[in-house]
C-alpha cells in the first residue's frame, strides 16, 4: 500500500455523475494522493458509482470502508445513506445527522479533510443544486489547502459551483476534465507521507463529532438561538458563531441559509397542499350532506351545507393560487443572487 501525499475530496449532486466521469478521466494513473467522493444519492438501494468511475478513468474506485486506511491512487466513494469522514488517515463511515437534507454530504467530508490534512487537503466542488460543499471548501482553504470549482458555465447544474465561488473567491475555476493535472502537480509538491499537526478548532471538532454520531450537541459551540425550526426534526435551530448564516439543531442537523430557505419553501408548499386537500374534502362532504338534507325536505339545512361547500371551494381556489404563486417566486430567484 502506498501512503498518500495528500487527499483530494470531491462533492457533487445533480449532474454530478457526468462531471465525476469527466473529472476522474483527467486524473493520472500515478496520482500520489487519495481521492474521496461524495455524490448526493437516494438513501435506499445501492450505488453503481464505483463501477462507473472505474470505467471512466485510470484509477480504481470502490465504496469507502469504515476504518480502512487511505491509499494513493485510489478513489473512495461514500456509500448511500452514510457520511464519509476522514480521521487520522483512515476513513470513517457514519449515519450522522443530515446536512442540508443530505447524507452523504460534501461538507462533513471537506471539514474532516481540513481538520486532519490541513495544507495537504485539496477540495473540489462539481455540478449540483443548492450549496453543499461551499462551507467545507472554505474550511479547507482556511487551513492552507487548495480549492477547485467546476466552471459554472460547464456544469449541468451550476448552483453548487456558484455558491462555492461566492464563498471561496480564491478557488480555481476549471473545466472538470482539466483539474487532474493541476491536482497531481500540487500533490507532487507536498513533502510526502508524514505525521501532520492536527488542526484543533472547537467549532470544527464539535461539527465533526456530531457528524460521527458522538454524544455532543450544537449548544456546545455556543450557538445563538435562531428562532427557526429544523425541517428534519422540528427542533430549535442555533446559528453557529464561527459561521454566520449556518445553522444546527441540538441533535446536529445542519443547514445553510440558502438550504434552509429552500427546505422551508418545500415545507410551506406541503402545508398548502394539505390545506387544499382538507378544503376539497370539506366541500365534497358538505355537498353530499346538502343533497341528503334536500331529499329529506330540510331545505334550510341543505342551504347551509351548500353555503359551506361554496366557501370551502372558494378558499380552495385561493390556496391553488398561492401554490402557483409560490412556484413562480421560487423560479424568479436569480442564480447570481447568492448570500
Amino acid at each position: 500500500m502506498t501512503e498518500p501525499r495528500g487527499i483530494v475530496v470531491v462533492g457533487a449532486s445533480a449532474g454530478g455523475v457526468e462531471a465525476l466521469r469527466t473529472f476522474v478521466g483527467g486524473l493520472p494513473a500515478d496520482l500520489p494522493g487519495a481521492v474521496c467522493v461524495v455524490l448526493h444519492v437516494p438513501r435506499t438501494g445501492t450505488s453503481a458509482l464505483p463501477q462507473i468511475l472505474s470505467r471512466s478513468g485510470p484509477l480504481p474506485a470502490v465504496h469507502g470502508t469504515d476504518g480502512a486506511a487511505l491509499e494513493a491512487g485510489c478513489v473512495y466513494v461514500a456509500p448511500p445513506n452514510q457520511h464519509l469522514l476522514i480521521r487520522d488517515g483512515r476513513m470513517r463511515l457514519s449515519h450522522g445527522p443530515v446536512e442540508n437534507g443530505h447524507r452523504p454530504a460534501a461538507d462533513p467530508l471537506f471539514r474532516s479533510a481540513a481538520r486532519w490534512w490541513g495544507a495537504a487537503a485539496l477540495g473540489v466542488v462539481l455540478s449540483g443544486n443548492r450549496d453543499d460543499g461551499a462551507y467545507g471548501l472554505s474550511e479547507i482553504v482556511r487551513q492552507g489547502g487548495s480549492g477547485f470549482v467546476q466552471d459554472p458555465g460547464e456544469a449541468l447544474y451550476p448552483s453548487m459551483p456558484n455558491h462555492a465561488v461566492a464563498q471561496v473567491p480564491t478557488a480555481r475555476t476549471l473545466p472538470a476534465g482539466r483539474m487532474g493535472a493541476t491536482l497531481a502537480e500540487l500533490l507532487a509538491e507536498l513533502p510526502g507521507p508524514a505525521p501532520r499537526e492536527v488542526v484543533e478548532l472547537a467549532e470544527i471538532d464539535v461539527e465533526d463529532a456530531m457528524a460521527a454520531m458522538e454524544d455532543v450537541t450544537a449548544d456546545e459551540v455556543g450557538g445563538i438561538p435562531a428562532g427557526f425550526g429544523c425541517p428534519s426534526c422540528h427542533g430549535a435551530l442555533f446559528e453557529l458563531p464561527a459561521a454566520p448564516g449556518r445553522f444546527r439543531c441540538r441533535v446536529g442537523h445542519a443547514w445553510s441559509a440558502p438550504g434552509l430557505l429552500d427546505e422551508l419553501g418545500g415545507s410551506l408548499e406541503g402545508a398548502l397542499w394539505m390545506a387544499l386537500r382538507s378544503l376539497e374534502e370539506k366541500a365534497a362532504l358538505s355537498r353530499r350532506m346538502a343533497s341528503a338534507a334536500k331529499l329529506r325536505g330540510y331545505g334550510s339545512t341543505a342551504l347551509r351545507y351548500g353555503e359551506a361547500a361554496d366557501e370551502a371551494e372558494t378558499a380552495g381556489k385561493t390556496i391553488r393560487h398561492l401554490i402557483e404563486r409560490l412556484a413562480a417566486l421560487e423560479n424568479d430567484v436569480p442564480e447570481d443572487a447568492l448570500p
